[in-house]
């Protein structure tokens, strides 16, 4: 492992590090689960526009417009990386009206805030019982991916971490 580092200090020749942090990678653990979970959102707004007021059937509607665009623009960007090609499209709406500014990974930010507050939304609000079984499927999918995926990388993260400092620094003995 020689290569040039990129962020976080971590050698660019490490192949696997390399997948990790590759668009394909991070469109499927990260991405795409974040829609499926604006998706699932949506529909319940939807469902819930039939009891309550008209706002939450076009809030609904709104946000699995959103969705399916941010799901467009993940699996477009996974099959540029996975062609080895480079694009322009980042991995969600506001990412990229964020690259407008110069600035993607922090409207990245913020919709990954949006995201979070959408499932927090769901689970605080109950609205997680009124899934629908292919919903619930979906759900534990998108969890599944996200939360094992981010465990495993930082799981790896740390054993390279851990290896590079075992070859460069004595270790710590207490006396």
């Amino acid at each position: 492992m020689t290569g040039k580092k990129e962020e976080g200090g971590f050698d660019t020749d490490d192949r696997l590090l390399g997948f990790f942090h590759s668009p394909f990678f991070l469109s499927i653990t990260v991405g795409i689960p974040f829609c499926i979970y604006k998706l699932i959102f949506g529909a319940l707004a939807i469902r819930a526009g039939v009891i309550f007021p008209e706002p939450y059937m076009v809030l609904g509607v709104v946000i699995i417009i959103w969705a399916a665009l941010d799901l467009g623009m993940n699996i477009t960007r996974a099959g540029f990386n996975i062609a080895g090609r480079e694009t322009r499209i980042e991995f969600c709406s506001i990412a990229q009206v964020g690259r407008y500014f110069h600035v993607p990974r922090l409207f990245l930010a913020i919709d990954t805030l949006i995201s979070f507050t959408i499932i927090c939304i769901v689970l605080w609000s109950g609205w997680i019982t009124h899934l629908l079984p292919i919903e619930t499927f979906f759900w534990y999918l998108a969890t599944t991916l996200n939360l094992v995926s981010l465990s495993v990388v930082i799981i790896y993260e740390e054993a390279v971490r851990a290896k590079k400092a075992a070859m460069h620094e004595p270790a710590y003995l207490p006396q």
